[in-house]
């Protein structure tokens, strides 16, 4: 009656000591050789099993490209003590043998951790042929808005990682990147709504960490992926991946390209209040706007990993891209008077041509103790952006009866840089009796310089425009350090983490020494911010799991947004930074309940204070849109994810999100005080049918919406598409239409000062799209440590490259 029942673990590695990843372990009874249960080593090959009975066991090992191996048989003791399995080294299968190896286990779409939801992107056949914005897209609570910003769970401002670096390129970029990267070189999609400890405390809304496939084959390996999507303008993309890995060193290079067109057209009306407590309209402003924008963008990636002994890799990583984008814009303004008779006509075709560069180093070090997961990493990145603006704005003014009344024509030339530099190292302990602990530290260091030289066209001759010309510098420094600790309990998973995160800035702008409004000035500050973090699972038994998390979170300023340059847009749009902008921080805490890896019920809260997001000040009859804190954010809400295997050939997944957000502060002397309940649902249907076909029916619905001081319309979208394998599974065809109705419309409205506005955006958002991908090499031999993460995360996450927006 006294007996306790036990814990077996263990690790899996190959016959070079790397860990060995997703590796089948199988717990047997040792009289009869009976299968009692069934799990997947983690990616430092360790695998665990709880609540082991006392008697007499063995394991099983099994993975692909590996011969099956069997431990040694055990005892597990009645005192409850955990029982640890000497490393289980797997040799690789004879080649003649590799055609008969087979996945002995099959992951779900997605996975509930304590600390992120797992979606497996193998798991979906109809996968084959997607891209990585494909996946994403229906992917648990991920949403894409008018802009292409991506959304978890009804947050913006999410950090996007690839392989834990995140990429905060602008929305058209990551866009642009995402869809040349195809989902059969991707592993795993980690949504973490509340990051632990380890990772920056930067990003209100979470991670999204996409993790590719990598270093797991010896020898010659690579995947070609081809897509030309085609709306009203073309979208030709493609990408190739290469792989070279002999017995010390694994080569990689990866190149992109990608023809991003489109087109806007944005309708505005604004309506200009008295101060009266009838408010009563003294003119009106309405605008049509046309624009088409061409993309182009070309990436690459290439490093070598080097295995100085089996348990000690270095390796190098340089990345970078060039983009030159082009945007033509024509504008149609009219002023009306109270009663709309035309006062007069603002004709304001512009030019906008923007060149980015990218480049970036990574050096890193990874060195494994022992087979315990006993690790220390560390990596030092330098990232540099520039970029170039040009552009060119004529403005002309005619009365109602059409008679010209004047032309202005001004020109800017905006040259910026943006230097990064990172440390950081990790390092993993495994502890006595069930602990696990984890620490590391990080030093940053990023400077910035901004000019904005904008001239007067006078009969041809430029002229200095004093009120807009400006020089702006930036210096930020950020020092963190985490500590995580692990325990597990019987069947209770408990992680508490603590960071700490000391920030130092200065700014400086140097104006031009000719304007009253440019001039000199300076701003700095320092502060220390503690972060804790804490995340217990309790699984009640093998269908159920319950999970609660806490975490506080912060979210920095972009660069660009502390610059307090004016950018004109057009002659009664204009766009500044707020070098008064302060930080954000959110406390949030999420529970969840899942049952049998299939169906996830999650409760979430969170209270955000010093709220930022965009705002807009009426000046005169021009609007001025700058980001400002607002006040506090509070969201409240429910998700389900649900996984239903209607039939063998169909399985439906299902989101539903209910949101509650309030708003209020004061914003320029007036009082905000907004709320709205938001209900998000996505529904995506995979079909899988005989001779390699594949199918699939998805959409999305979202009830009206708030942020800030901007209500959105409802709006929706569906999406099919149809694929086959080809050239015995090696390649796949597809072929996908998106927002087939034409239904994803952003509209809205938003109510400020003396100023009460509508929108509405249309852009090239029905897309035809055929993609070829095609994964050539040999087959699967051996695996070594995964490429990991660089240093200069959270900074390449503040730092607004280009783009449009559209």
């Amino acid at each position: 009656m006294a007996q306790v029942n036990g814990k077996i673990t263990g690790t899996t590695r190959d016959t070079k000591g790397q860990p060995i990843e997703a590796a089948t372990i199988t717990l047997l009874n040792a009289k009869d050789s009976s299968r009692l249960k069934e799990t997947a080593t983690d990616k430092s090959g360790g695998f665990t099993f709880e609540e082991v009975p006392a008697g007499k066991y063995l394991v099983k090992a099994s993975s692909v490209g590996f011969s099956s191996l069997f431990s040694a048989p055990f005892a597990v003791a009645k005192d409850g003590a955990a029982r640890n399995v000497p490393p289980l080294e797997l040799p690789a299968a004879p080649a003649t043998s590799l055609v008969a190896v087979a996945v002995v286990g099959k992951k779900p779409f997605f996975e509930q951790k304590a600390d992120r939801m797992v979606v497996n992107v193998d798991a979906s056949p109809s996968n084959a042929g997607s891209t990585a914005m494909d996946v994403l897209e229906k992917s648990p609570g991920v949403t894409l808005d008018k802009d292409d910003n991506i959304s978890l769970k009804g947050k913006q401002q999410v950090t996007i990682m690839i392989d834990g670096k995140p990429t905060y390129l602008s929305a058209t970029q990551l866009a642009s990147y995402l869809r040349s990267l195809p989902a059969s070189s991707i592993d795993q999609i980690e949504l973490m709504t509340n990051p632990s400890a380890k990772y920056d405390a930067a990003g209100n809304s979470g991670i999204i960490n996409i993790k590719t496939k990598k270093n797991k084959m010896k020898g010659f390996n690579g995947n070609l992926n081809l897509t030309h999507t085609q709306g009203v303008y073309p979208k030709p993309s493609g990408s190739l991946n290469l792989n070279y890995r002999n017995g010390k060193a694994n080569f990689f290079l990866n190149a992109g390209y990608a023809h991003w067109e489109g087109f806007q057209h944005l309708s505005i009306t604004r309506k200009y209040l008295d101060g009266d407590a009838a408010k009563t309209i003294n003119s009106i402003f309405t605008q049509e706007t046309e624009m088409h924008f061409i993309n182009p963008e070309m990436n690459l990636k290439l490093g070598m990993d080097y295995y100085l002994t089996p348990k000690t890799t270095i390796g190098f990583v340089v990345s970078g891209f060039h983009n030159q984008e082009q945007n033509r814009s024509t504008s149609n303004i009219r002023l009306l008077d109270p009663h709309y008779n035309l006062d007069s006509v603002v004709f304001s075709p512009s030019t906008n041509t923007t060149t980015w560069n990218n480049g970036s180093v990574n050096l890193n070090f990874r060195h494994t103790y022992d087979s315990t997961g006993r690790e220390l990493t560390a990596d030092l990145d330098y990232v540099r952006y520039s970029a170039l603006s040009d552009q060119y704005f004529d403005n002309l003014t005619y009365a109602s009866d059409m008679a010209k009344l004047n032309e202005t024509i001004l020109t800017g030339h905006l040259p910026s840089t943006i230097n990064i530099y990172t440390f950081k190292t990790d390092y993993t302990r495994p502890l006595a009796h069930g602990y696990k602990l984890e620490s590391g530290i990080k030093l940053s260091y990023v400077n910035t310089d901004n000019t904005a030289n904008y001239y007067n066209l006078l009969n041809n001759v430029p002229e200095v425009d004093t009120t807009k010309t400006n020089h702006f510098l930036y210096h930020e420094n950020i020092n963190a350090a985490y500590i995580n600790m692990t325990k597990e309990i019987k069947k209770w998973s408990i992680q508490l983490g603590f960071r700490a995160e000391n920030t130092n800035y200065f700014g400086h702008q140097l104006g031009n020494g000719l304007s009253v409004i440019n001039r000199d000035s300076s701003f700095s500050r320092s502060y220390v911010n503690l972060f804790p973090t804490a995340f217990i699972s309790y699984s009640i038994n093998d269908n159920n799991q319950l999970t609660v998390n806490y975490g506080r979170r912060i979210d920095r300023p972009a660069y660009q947004d502390l610059n307090p340059f004016l950018f004109f847009l057009d002659q009664y749009t204009y766009q500044a930074g707020n070098p008064y902008l302060q930080p954000q921080y959110t406390n949030n805490v999420e529970l969840s309940h899942t049952w049998r890896h299939k169906l996830t019920t999650t409760l979430n809260y969170s209270h955000t204070n010093n709220f930022f997001t965009e705002t807009f000040e009426q000046s005169g009859q021009a609007t001025i849109v700058r980001r400002g804190n607002i006040g506090s954010r509070e969201d409240a809400g429910i998700a389900i994810s649900a996984q239903l295997p209607i039939a063998k050939w169909w399985t439906s997944i299902l989101y539903s999100n209910l949101n509650y957000n309030k708003f209020s502060g004061m914003l320029y002397g007036e009082n905000l005080n907004v709320s709205a309940t938001t209900l998000l649902l996505n529904m995506n249907n995979q079909f899988t049918f005989k001779g390699g076909w594949g199918g699939e029916v998805s959409g999305f619905y979202r009830t009206k919406g708030v942020e800030g001081q901007v209500v959105i319309y409802p709006l929706g979208q569906a999406s099919a598409a149809v694929s086959k394998k080809l050239l015995h599974d090696k390649a796949s065809l597809k072929l996908a239409v998106r927002d087939i109705f034409y239904t994803n419309h952003p509209h809205g409205y938003l109510n400020f000062q003396q100023t009460e506005a509508t929108f509405s955006n249309r852009r090239d958002s029905r897309q035809v799209a055929c993609t070829f991908t095609w994964n050539f090499g040999k087959p699967f031999k051996g695996m070594a440590g995964g490429r990991r993460q660089n240093g200069a995360g959270e900074e390449e996450n503040r730092v607004k490259s280009g783009g449009n927006g559209n």
